[in-house]
């Protein structure tokens, strides 16, 4: 699937307005969600994805092995451990048919070249996006990496030179740092892969299988997954229960409490960043250059 399908999927304004999902505004949801569109332009930036094509990968390809370049040359099942949720030979699939056609340095100078193309497009450089860039890299640079794969591998990389590319990587590190902690959160609680997505997109008010269905899943897998959170008490139906709203809104406490370092060593700085960020973010969104659905900022 080549990106100009999924641009007219996930870039192209919903017809009806699709409602802010009602997620708690802490310090670290405030700074994640700020910086989410930022960080993703490493495979929502057309250009990235236009270099790519050129060794005839799609966009999941791009996507899987830009991620997991930052994990060196890893097999298929760290990858598919590391990003965690994943239908696994699903994902095995795309990440060797893409690692066969591009090699890892082609791709990391792609999404970089690409992902600083949009924003340069997109915002061009100003003082506080210089200021929010190094107080990300930062921030991040003295982060304990205990257990968080996806972010050691990230902060081991090069960082780019340029001003609005180390904004992203930057917006990248605090990423996939939540996200090694989310998922931390998630197996803490007993959670399987499709039920942490089941799970999160009933919290978003998603219909059951929206979302989880992108990751690879069947029809079967997922109402087997239901039926698990329903035995647990979680979801009623197609509804989150009680119950499953409580447990829910616990893995997000925790994955923020993951995060409280990184927000200390923010300190101060941490309204400004946020409000540079929300302004690029906000002229990215206006760009087309990330998904036009809530749901999808409050989800990645």
């Amino acid at each position: 699937m080549k990106f100009a399908d999924i641009a007219d999927v996930y870039l192209v304004a919903p017809v009806e307005p699709i409602p802010v999902p009602s997620v708690a505004q802490t310090p670290a949801r405030r700074l994640r969600d700020a910086l989410e569109p930022i960080a993703t332009q490493g495979w929502w930036a057309k250009g990235v994805h236009d270099r790519l094509e050129r060794h005839a990968l799609g966009f999941l390809e791009g996507y899987v092995c830009g991620r997991a370049a930052a994990l060196g040359e890893p097999s298929a099942g760290v990858v598919v451990a590391t990003f965690g949720v994943f239908e696994p030979s699903f994902l095995t699939a795309i990440y060797e048919q893409g690692r066969t056609a591009v090699s890892r340095t082609e791709v990391l100078a792609a999404r970089e070249a690409g992902a600083v193309e949009s924003l340069t497009r997109i915002v061009g450089e100003t003082e506080d996006i210089r200021t929010a860039g190094d107080a990300l890299l930062e921030a991040t640079g003295g982060a304990d990496a205990t257990a968080r794969p996806l972010f050691s591998g990230l902060r081991g990389l090069s960082v780019p030179t340029s001003m609005l590319g180390r904004l992203w990587r930057g917006a990248e590190l605090v990423r996939e740092h939540r996200g090694d902690g989310h998922l931390a959160a998630c197996i803490g609680e007993g959670l399987d892969p499709l039920e942490m997505s089941v799970l999160t997109e009933l919290w978003l008010d998603y219909p059951v299988g929206a979302y989880s269905s992108s990751r690879g899943y069947g029809p079967d897998a997922i109402s087997a997954a239901q039926a698990r959170l329903a035995a647990r008490g979680w979801i009623e139906g197609d509804t989150l229960s009680a119950a499953g709203r409580s447990a829910r809104d616990l893995i997000e406490v925790v994955t923020d409490r993951s995060q409280q370092a990184l927000v200390e060593a923010l300190g101060s700085r941490l309204d400004a960043v946020v409000t540079t960020a929300e302004r690029v973010s906000a002229a990215i969104l206006a760009a087309g250059a990330f998904p036009a659905d809530p749901r999808k900022r409050a989800a990645g």
